[in-house]
């Protein structure tokens, strides 16, 4: 029998952070411990859910009684990102997937509990609850919270700022000692260790994983296509997917071929297997790796080409996801799919624009050039600035730039804006538009877009896979068409404005809208 030192060597193998150590010790001299991993139903699971499902495999190694949680309310409480009439279908897709996965790396699933948020989030002692937690969290603590998880807007709707509370008391309904995550749910494992007990809650232990970085760089994300192999991608798709990968050469750092090797593969290899980089006699032959660190030195060195590294990956991804393909070939699974992700309808005449579906499309984005700016009469952060868009006469926007950007630096400059939002007062000024900018909270930092080159005012901004077709005249308030939009705008590691993952481009020559400095930022 296994002693609480190998325990919890199981456990804590391979995490970034452990909050609560000591407790964690003090549980294991006594008994094994109860863990749980929840999963908002959202997008489709893909590769990278491998990670969490190894360290799932550790904890019931190490005799954890583990419980996965199906967060079908939160997935539904994050920008609505699972609409209610898909979410136990969404819920449905996650389970069968989850389990497929699980099985295809041995892992017993007799030994695991399964539930859904639903099945106690909705009784009168959990709302109750939320209620308590809600008198005592404020907007700030919530939002700091849910930044790196949630979905972030300029104006939050309130579902995202409960999500935090009702993770943090999913610790307490599912009765465990431990929550286990990524290093992105840093923030509201704190907050629930800062609010739990003022509710008379017991805290928790808290285990976080690393991310593992998308094909893109950056985070790995379900909505942003190319960062991300789906399990059910043919193996067409991963060879497209990783032909497009990030993976400079020698560059050992944002790298997500290079990373998915050193998370999955390397750690499902049994006793005497290797990673073999397949090369050609002239190249040096075929590599064989038994220890992640020398691949990752060979390729650091230059020793390995980016080619013959994805080449040898994409091997790796195949044979990983065909058991769990060979799964979802069942008919039923096939209609659950369909169901529970259904393609967009399309519209006669925009091949890219869907029924009930919001796409960028509707978006009038221009480049925009200001000719004349001043401050705003009744606002110390705000300018109000004349701009040119194309038309007869410059249109009037009010941006709050004034304790970011200096005004002789607004004077003559060419901006992208937003053109077709509903026109607001602003402190008694009329604006007809928004100049787009990368901005973080904290420590708040705001940077106007730069204009693609080669382009002049007026000049139309589109998304890439979504250019056809005529925007909006003016996005509808009432169906947050902006809101919804807005958050999946960002800027990538490479400085270039991105919707899930597609470049914001110029329609006319295809050149990127950049920022200056501000990677991985929000666009607002």
């Amino acid at each position: 029998m296994a002693t609480w030192q190998e325990k919890k060597h199981l456990i804590t193998r391979n995490l970034q952070e452990v909050l609560g150590d000591d407790k964690l010790t003090e549980i294991l001299k006594q008994r094994d411990l109860k863990i749980y991993w929840g999963t908002a139903t959202t997008g489709r699971p893909h590769v990278a859910y491998f990670v969490p499902m190894l360290k799932i495999a550790d904890f019931l190694k190490a005799g954890c009684e583990v419980t996965i949680l199906f967060a079908d309310l939160h997935a539904y409480l994050d920008n609505m990102k699972a609409p209610w009439e898909l979410l136990a279908l969404r819920t449905q897709y996650y389970e069968a997937a989850i389990k497929a996965m699980l099985t295809s790396i041995g892992v017993p699933l007799e030994k695991l509990k399964f539930v859904r948020g639903t099945e106690y989030q909705l009784s009168k002692e959990y709302t109750l609850d939320v209620y308590r937690l809600s008198s005592v969290v404020t907007e700030h603590d919530a939002k700091k919270a849910g930044a790196e998880v949630v979905k972030q807007v300029e104006h939050p709707l309130l579902s995202g700022l409960l999500y935090p509370n009702l993770q943090a008391l999913d610790e307490e309904y599912l009765k465990v000692d431990a929550q286990f995550g990524g290093v992105d749910q840093r923030k509201i494992f704190t907050m629930s260790e800062k609010f739990l007990p003022q509710l008379g809650y017991a805290k928790r232990i808290h285990l976080m994983n690393p991310m593992v970085p998308g094909l893109t760089g950056g985070k790995m994300s379900a909505s942003e296509a190319d960062s991300k192999i789906d399990l059910l991608d043919t193996p067409t798709n991963v060879k497209k997917k990783l032909k497009k990968a990030f993976c400079e050469p020698g560059n050992i750092s944002d790298n997500g071929v290079l990373s998915f090797t050193k998370h999955v593969v390397f750690p499902l290899m049994k006793e005497g297997e290797t990673f073999k980089i397949k090369r050609s006699a002239e190249h040096g032959g075929d590599a064989n790796y038994s220890k992640y660190e020398d691949l990752e030195t060979a390729f650091a060195n230059q020793e390995i080409h980016p080619g013959d590294l994805k080449a040898s990956a994409e091997d790796a991804i195949n044979k990983l996801l065909a058991p769990i393909q060979d799964t979802f070939n069942d008919p039923q699974l096939q209609e659950l799919t369909k169901k529970a992700y259904p393609p967009p309808t399309k519209v006669k005449g925009n091949i890219n624009q869907a029924v009930d579906d919001v796409t960028p499309s509707k978006l009038d984005i221009r480049v925009g050039h200001i000719v004349e700016v001043s401050r705003h009469p009744d606002a110390d952060a705000l300018y109000v600035e004349k701009i040119d868009v194309g038309e007869d006469e410059p249109r009037t926007i009010v941006s709050g730039l004034v304790n970011f950007v200096p005004i002789e630096e607004m004077q003559d400059r060419d901006v992208v804006v937003l053109c077709n939002l509903k026109a607001a007062k602003m402190r008694g000024v009329e604006s007809k538009g928004m100049v787009l900018c990368a901005s973080v909270d904290e420590p708040k930092q705001v940077e106007p877009l730069l204009p693609p080159k080669g382009t002049k005012a007026g000049d139309r901004i589109v998304v890439e896979e979504y250019a056809t077709g005529e925007p909006d005249e003016v996005l509808n308030p009432k169906k947050k068409v902006w809101e919804k939009l807005q958050a999946d705008l960002k800027t990538n590691d490479n400085l270039t404005a991105v919707w899930q993952g597609n470049k914001l481009v110029s329609k006319i020559n295809g050149n990127p809208v950049t920022t200056k400095s501000m990677k991985n930022a929000p666009i607002k």
